[in-house]
C-alpha cells in the first residue's frame, strides 16, 4: 500500500511511518513541524526509497488536495494532533483549530480525492484517538468500543469532536473509514514533556520528579512499537466504519510508575541515592481524570493483535533507549514549555 501518514514526525506517528516501511509499504509523511515533531524521528527511513516527506499543516485545503493528487496514497493515516492535556488547559484554541478544524479539513480533501479516484472500495481512511474520549472510570470497568463519550478537557474534548465528524463523513458521504482509540503510550522518542520521559530526564539531572495530586491516578501502558503495529492491523484488516480500542493489559498508578522508572534508574546508571528521594507530589492537574482502562478484546479477537511486551520490559527498553540518546533529548529541551509546569491555566 501506499499510505499517507499525517503527524508522521510525532511520537506515535513516527513510529507508525519506520513500521510501514519495514512491512514493505510506501509512505508519505505529511507533518507541520510544532513543537512536538522531529525529523530525527524518522532519521532511520529518511532516505529509503518507499518514503516521502512533506511540511504542511492539516488545514491548509490547498496543499492537502495537491498532496493526495501527486502520491495518490491508497490509505490515510490521520495521526496529526495536538495532545498535551496540560497545554489544552492553557491554550485550547489551538487544540480546537488542529484536532477539529484541521481533521474536518483533511476529511473534505481525502473525499474529494475519494470522489475523483472513482471511490475504490480498497480505500480507507483511519482515523487514531485516544482512551480520553471516554471520560473517567471509577475503581472499576473498562473502556469498550461501545462506551458513551465524556471527554473532560479541551484535548480530549477536540479528539471526541474528531471522532464524531469522522464517523459522520462515513454515514453521511460514505468514506471508508476506520477507527481507532488507544491507551497512554510510552517509549523511544516520546516528547520530554510526557510522564514517562519526565521522569527519567529530570532523575538524571537530579531534579525533582513531579508527581500530580498524590499520584493515585491510575493508566493503562501501551509501548509505542505495539501500538503501531496494532494500527497497521487494523488499517490492513479492520472491518470498514469500526472502532478498535487499543490497549497494553497495564494497568497501573502514576506513583507506582514512577518508582518503577526510578528503580530501573538505580539498576542502569546507579547515583548516590535512590532516584525515588527526587520525587515531589505537586499541585494536580484541574480535571485530572481518576482511571483510564481499557477492553481491547475486539482487536485481539477479530484481528489477531495483542500487545508483545509487560510494563516492565517495555519500560527497561524505553530507560535503555533515553539513556543511549542524549543528543536526541538534549536538542528538544530548549523547546517552548519543555521544562515547565503547564496546565495550571484554569
Amino acid at each position: 500500500m501506499k499510505i499517507l501518514v499525517t503527524g508522521g514526525a510525532g511520537f506515535i506517528g513516527s513510529a507508525v511511518v519506520r513500521h510501514a516501511i519495514a512491512q514493505g509499504h510506501r509512505v508519505v509523511n505529511l507533518d507541520a513541524l510544532t513543537y512536538a515533531a522531529c525529523l530525527d524521528n524518522v532519521a532511520s527511513v529518511a532516505d529509503h526509497p518507499d518514503y516521502a516527506f512533506v511540511q504542511a499543516d492539516i488545514r491548509d485545503r490547498a496543499t492537502l488536495d495537491n498532496v493526495l493528487a501527486t502520491h495518490a496514497p491508497d490509505a490515510v493515516m490521520h495521526l496529526a494532533a495536538e495532545s498535551h492535556v496540560d497545554r489544552s488547559i492553557d491554550g485550547p484554541s489551538t487544540f480546537i483549530e488542529t484536532n477539529i478544524t484541521g481533521t474536518y479539513t483533511l476529511l473534505e480533501a481525502t473525499r474529494a480525492y475519494w470522489t475523483t479516484q472513482g471511490k475504490p472500495d480498497h480505500f480507507r481512511f483511519h482515523h487514531v484517538s485516544t482512551d480520553e474520549v471516554f471520560g473517567s472510570l471509577g475503581a472499576t470497568g473498562l473502556f469498550t468500543e461501545d462506551t458513551p463519550y465524556d471527554p473532560r478537557s479541551p484535548y480530549s474534548a477536540s479528539k471526541a469532536a474528531s471522532d464524531h465528524l469522522v464517523r459522520a463523513w462515513a454515514e453521511t458521504y460514505g468514506l471508508p473509514v476506520v477507527l481507532s482509540n488507544c491507551s497512554n503510550n510510552y517509549g523511544p522518542f516520546h516528547f520530554p514533556e510526557k510522564l514517562v520521559p519526565v521522569v527519567i530526564l529530570n532523575a538524571l539531572a537530579g531534579k525533582a520528579v513531579p508527581v500530580y495530586g498524590a499520584g493515585e491516578n491510575v493508566r493503562d501502558w501501551l509501548y509505542v512499537e505495539d501500538h503501531a503495529e496494532a494500527l497497521l492491523t487494523v488499517l490492513t484488516k479492520g472491518a470498514l466504519n469500526r472502532s478498535y480500542n487499543i490497549g497494553g493489559h497495564n494497568e497501573v498508578r502514576n506513583i507506582d510508575l514512577v518508582r518503577m522508572i526510578c528503580a530501573l534508574l538505580d539498576e542502569m546508571r546507579p547515583s548516590d541515592a535512590p532516584y525515588a528521594n527526587l520525587i515531589a507530589f505537586v499541585t494536580d492537574r484541574p480535571g485530572h481524570d481518576a482511571r483510564y482502562a481499557i477492553d481491547a478484546g475486539r482487536i485481539g479477537d477479530e484481528l489477531g493483535w495483542v500487545p508483545s511486551v509487560t510494563l516492565e520490559e517495555g519500560l527497561r527498553k524505553t530507560v535503555a533507549w533515553y539513556l543511549d540518546n542524549e543528543a536526541w533529548w538534549r536538542a528538544l529541551q530548549a523547546r517552548d514549555g519543555v521544562g515547565a509546569r503547564l496546565g495550571l491555566g484554569a
